[in-house]
């Protein structure tokens, strides 16, 4: 087990920041405060956070979280970094392709406690009891040794950081040189006929949502907003390959609603 940061990771990166404005949901606010304020987001909908995915969706999100572990090939890298992972539902799907093997160690990473909880406990359900490993820190600034994983993954998560360019360096860091990074993430860039469909569910059945499962539709207000705000995927690979990848490939997915980004460490 990996032990959990004793100081909240949130707190320590808000010190390091000061007066520049980073956009949160579809507003700027001080890059110090944005952690926080995405930190309490998270905390609010941690226990029904896969529940809203699905809802959120359909389902399809599943589809999409199998292509991405598919894409880690087989054999399965034998150390794995799920950053931003809450939940440990890239974790466990990984886990499970693994099934009784010893040689795949999967590390969940996030700077969310509530997350990390709610993930543990759904391990727990599943009967993984001494795997995955759990660490609370930030993606910015990883407690992890240079070049010691095969494998990094992240669903849905790169768009909530302060610092999109920090955590790509970072997860460039601790990958091995020809290491895979694999990002599935939501994008801005949805085709013509989707959109006014995608716009009306977005802006007004997502939040709505959100009020009645969560009881909180601003949290999701916000996360559509961080959507419209996220790089196209075109400058999103270019932002992949500024840090140190190559090989970049971008799959757009169900008429650009989200993208899988995959990438090897130079």
């Amino acid at each position: 087990m990996v032990r959990a940061m004793s100081r909240d990771p949130s707190v320590a990166a808000a010190e390091g920041a000061r007066g520049r404005r980073v956009p949160f949901g579809g507003q700027d606010v001080d890059e110090a405060e944005k952690a926080g304020l995405v930190g309490a987001i998270f905390a609010t909908v941690a226990p029904r956070y896969d529940l809203m995915n699905d809802l959120m969706s359909g389902g399809i999100h599943r589809l999409w979280k199998r292509q991405m572990v598919d894409r880690l090939g087989a054999p399965l890298p034998a150390r794995v970094l799920d950053l931003a992972g809450g939940t440990g539902d890239i974790a466990l799907r990984v886990l499970d392709r693994a099934q009784a093997s010893e040689d795949c160690t999967v590390i969940v990473c996030d700077i969310n406690p509530a997350m990390l909880e709610v993930g543990r406990d759904r391990a727990w359900d599943r009967g993984w009891i001494r795997r995955p490993a759990w660490l609370c820190a930030d993606g910015e600034s990883l407690p992890l040794a240079d070049s010691s994983f095969e494998a990094c993954t992240i669903a849905f998560g790169i768009r909530n950081f302060t610092h999109i360019d920090r955590a790509l360096a970072e997860i460039a860091r601790v990958l091995r040189p020809g290491g895979r990074f694999l990002c599935l993430e939501f994008t801005p860039e949805i085709s013509a006929p989707l959109r006014p469909a995608y716009d009306l569910f977005s802006h007004h059945v997502i939040p709505a949502i959100g009020e009645a499962v969560v009881g909180d539709g601003d949290a999701y207000r916000y996360l559509v907003e961080s959507i419209r705000r996220f790089p196209d995927p075109d400058r999103f690979a270019a932002m992949i390959g500024a840090a140190g990848f190559a090989g970049i490939r971008v799959r757009r997915l169900a008429g650009g609603i989200a993208a899988l980004h995959t990438a090897w460490r130079t």
